[in-house]
């Protein structure tokens, strides 16, 4: 299928597509492999799973945004060291973005770093976050401020985990994967647009979305793999989107909470006369699918003000917005907190949250 190399300053690292995660355990895994797994996995694909698992040290976690901190990391290290673990073993990580970013934490600064494969089995990090390097823990409230960049040493990602989704999980990862296709250019945006409906319930187009996105990803990655510059644009709609996730106590799954941000994002990008409102209302018929069944309005402008401010990409005062000057133009935008900007976020929330396209 869509086999490809990612090149890593830190190293180089292999995505392989694979039909059966049964037989690819069998012929990877070595003594002294330690995996890492999300209890939900392990029951859901226990048939699948359980020879593996009765072969080698596992640990499972519950996957919930608390195990995604240091309170939440420092059991499972202690498990590993006092089992054994040591330097030349390998983490095998089965989940997804909630494991992925515990394992790969640990994975960097256990022993100074230690090798880690992953197996995503969620549809944001087959279609997103497996590449990237990034290690990603909260901090209290405070979301992925605590971190680095290790990539796994090999990714497999097998679309048949995706047949236990949730619709909304299903919509969370779209959502998700949507920006990469907004940020790359207007072909790109239609033809997400034009999958979406069938991308629901075909795996086969589903995956072709995953390799896209993850095509248009690695592009970036290779040139600014420590997020400095060209790689920030991928933050579209994601400065406002963990503002939303925080404060709905992440009630609002990622993807959806990102897609109300790209919304966002495209509403002060026509206030501030970068697009015109035909290409915000072109992307948000898009967001309003993705996001239909949930609301933020509970959401308080000055929690969320407040929230908007202690995000990891301002500098100084200024925020640091990524917005919209067309398909293929996302850009870093910095801007201040003023009594004008904090007014559009006011009329977004009193305005723009009933269905604009019914």
């Amino acid at each position: 299928m869509y086999n490809f190399k990612v090149k890593s300053i830190i190293h180089d690292y292999e995505v392989a597509f694979i039909d059966n995660t049964k037989e690819v355990l069998k012929n990877e895994l070595k003594e002294g492999d330690f995996i890492i797994i999300d209890n939900k996995i392990k029951e859901l694909y226990k048939d699948e799973l359980n020879d593996t698992l009765a072969s080698f040290q596992h640990i499972g976690i519950d996957a919930a945004e608390p195990k995604k901190s240091y309170q939440g990391a420092m059991p499972v290290i202690q498990y590993l060291i006092e089992n054994g673990f040591r330097k030349n073993h390998r983490l095998i990580a089965i989940g997804g973005g909630i494991t992925q970013d515990v394992t790969a934490f640990m994975a960097s600064i256990l022993y100074r770093g230690v090798d880690w494969y992953f197996f995503p089995t969620s549809l944001l990090a087959q279609g997103d976050s497996c590449i990237g390097s990034k290690t990603s823990i909260n901090f209290n409230e405070y979301k992925n401020l605590v971190g680095g960049f290790y990539p796994p040493n090999k990714i497999f990602i097998n679309p048949d985990f995706l047949n236990t989704l949730s619709d909304a999980e299903l919509k969370s990862g779209l959502g998700e994967m949507l920006h990469y296709f907004i940020v790359s250019s207007e072909e790109d945006f239609r033809r997400f647009k034009k999958d979406y409906p069938q991308a629901l319930v075909d795996k086969k187009v589903l995956a072709g979305i995953i390799a896209r996105s993850l095509e248009i990803k690695k592009s970036y990655i290779e040139i600014d793999e420590f997020d400095k510059k060209e790689r920030q644009v991928f933050n579209y709609g994601h400065s406002f989107g963990h503002a939303i996730e925080s404060l709905t106590n992440y009630r609002i799954p990622h993807g959806i909470a990102v897609s109300y941000g790209m919304d966002m994002s495209n509403f002060v990008s026509v206030k501030l006369g970068y697009i015109p409102q035909q290409v915000r209302n072109e992307v948000r018929e898009l967001v309003e699918k993705i996001w239909e069944g949930t609301t933020i309005t509970d959401i308080e402008l000055n929690k969320f003000t407040s929230a908007l401010s202690k995000d990891k990409k301002n500098i100084g005062k200024q925020l640091g917005l990524i917005l919209n000057k067309g398909y293929g133009k996302i850009f870093k935008d910095l801007r201040p907190m003023d009594d004008e900007f904090v007014s559009w976020l006011q009329e977004y929330f009193d305005t723009q949250l009933q269905p604009q396209f019914a």
